[in-house]
């Protein structure tokens, strides 16, 4: 038997958050082992962030073709799903050879397979072993399965509901309101589906700031989605004219039956950790499967680290990603810790973002909570955009004037949610939001305005 080979550092998995831990880990020198069971990019790349996001780019495009009418230009628009299907496909492969010329270039060692502990960090990987000074898992994480509706032709996974190439069917039911099914069912509509989206919860985007969730139905309803809360779907049928599905109210009650052709489940995502060996190295998980880490993303297990959808949530690849460049330098020997604001954002149109704590999660904390609003139909930048939906909210400390939070539905919402992501990471004040000068006619002027509205000194809106 060869001897088996040692790195300072063995990564497991090379979506976002890994491939930035092995990426950083060289930068400071040591010796990286990348370990891929699919595709370089993981999910994100792959089947997630991007395919999506170039597919609600291109339904984007095609809506505002069919609405250009209002502005006075025609246009006869068609949607050529091959071709789609094409771009989208090119944009992943551009995308993904970027990053595994990235590994490449910094002389990250990459082996193909599914890998799993044989030992305190050390692996396995088609029979060879490998060993680390220190490990660090990213693995990522897996659509959740609902019960009664299993996977397959008819029930989609996020996965499936990419290819669109495929057809889009007429009727199309979506499980779960979060960002998964919110982006996708927008995506089917523009293509043409008679979409129905249902959330268990009382609003879509339950962790999310109600108030700017319920103005992001109120759009997604306007254009045409039907967006039902408060419901569950318990089971379904397979008929000639398609899948008879029972819906019932949440909190219990007359059940009612909905016919559609096809059903896409995004009820969530839970982490990839079984199979993986993590009791022959003495790494803990919690009873939902992620992997338990301390601020510095190290496991119970001295020397492993886990970062990612495998180690907590909000399961972002943003977060990832910065999880894994405090890992990698706590692996070589720095000292880090996570302590980082997390911007959330919905890629629908509008866009949803928020980042920092809620009003009634600054409550609960036992702030003296002030809110300063915003709406984008005072904005002059949204107006020639042709958009008059959308807010700016911003939550504030009254008593040290401190920023909290900041919630905004709304274009480019997005892009607006960094500016406010940094004021939170540096402690700002509402007043330093509000203070700062912003390019005009923009959108981003709308964060300082709602800023002054927080202390009734907005110029565009009357102050109440």
């Amino acid at each position: 038997m060869d001897p088996m080979k040692t790195y300072d550092l063995i990564v497991i998995g090379t979506g976002p958050g890994g491939y930035h831990a092995a990426i950083r880990g060289a930068q400071l020198g040591l010796k990286v082992l990348a370990v891929e069971a699919g595709e370089v990019g993981g999910v994100c790349l792959n089947v997630g962030c991007i395919p999506t996001k170039a597919l609600l780019h291109a339904a984007e495009t095609l809506h505002h073709l069919k609405v250009a009418e209002g502005f006075g230009v025609k246009a006869s628009p068609e949607v050529d799903l091959k071709k789609l299907a094409a771009w989208r496909e090119s944009v992943v492969k551009r995308l993904t050879g970027g990053v595994a010329g990235l590994l490449k270039g910094n002389r990250v060692e990459l082996v193909r397979g599914f890998a799993r502990f044989a030992g305190p960090k050390e692996i396995e990987v088609n029979g060879e072993r490998y060993g680390g000074k220190s490990v660090i898992v990213a693995t990522g994480s897996e659509p959740v399965a609902l019960k009664g509706f299993p996977f397959g032709e008819d029930i989609w996974d996020s996965t499936r509901a990419l290819k669109v190439e495929e057809g889009i069917p007429k009727r199309l039911l979506v499980i779960g309101g979060g960002a998964v099914g919110l982006e996708l069912g927008q995506v089917y509509h523009r293509l043409g589906s008679e979409v129905t989206l249902i959330e268990f919860m009382p609003e879509i985007l339950p962790a999310g700031d109600p108030e700017t969730a319920a103005l992001l139905r109120k759009a997604l309803e306007k254009e045409g989605l039907r967006v039902r809360t408060g419901t569950k779907a318990v089971g379904y049928e397979k008929k000639k004219d398609g899948l008879h599905v029972t819906l019932e109210p949440a909190q219990g009650g007359q059940g009612e039956t909905l016919v559609v052709d096809k059903i896409l489940v995004a009820v969530g995502r839970k982490p990839r950790t079984e199979g993986l060996g993590l009791e022959k190295a003495g790494v803990k998980v919690d009873e939902r499967g992620f992997i338990q880490v301390n601020a510095r993303m190290e496991t119970s297990a001295p020397g492993v680290y886990a970062i990612g959808d495998a180690a907590r949530p909000p399961l972002l690849a943003h977060k990832a990603m910065r999880e894994g460049l405090v890992a990698a330098e706590n692996a070589a020997g720095k000292a880090s810790a996570f302590d980082y604001q997390v911007p959330s954002v919905v890629y629908t149109s509008p866009e949803w973002a928020g980042v920092g704590l809620t009003e009634e999660e600054a409550k609960k904390a036992g702030y003296r909570v002030k809110v300063g609003k915003f709406p984008l139909s005072a904005s002059g930048r949204a107006l020639t955009l042709g958009t008059t939906e959308g807010l700016i909210k911003v939550v504030g400390d009254e008593e040290t004037d401190l920023l909290l939070g900041v919630f905004l539905v709304g274009p480019q919402a997005g892009e607006l949610i960094a500016e406010a992501t940094l004021a939170l990471e540096m402690g700002a004040t509402v007043s330093d939001l509000a203070l700062t000068v912003h390019a005009h006619p923009t959108l981003s002027e709308g964060l300082m305005e709602a800023a002054e509205a927080l202390h009734r000194q907005a110029i565009h809106i009357l102050n109440r």
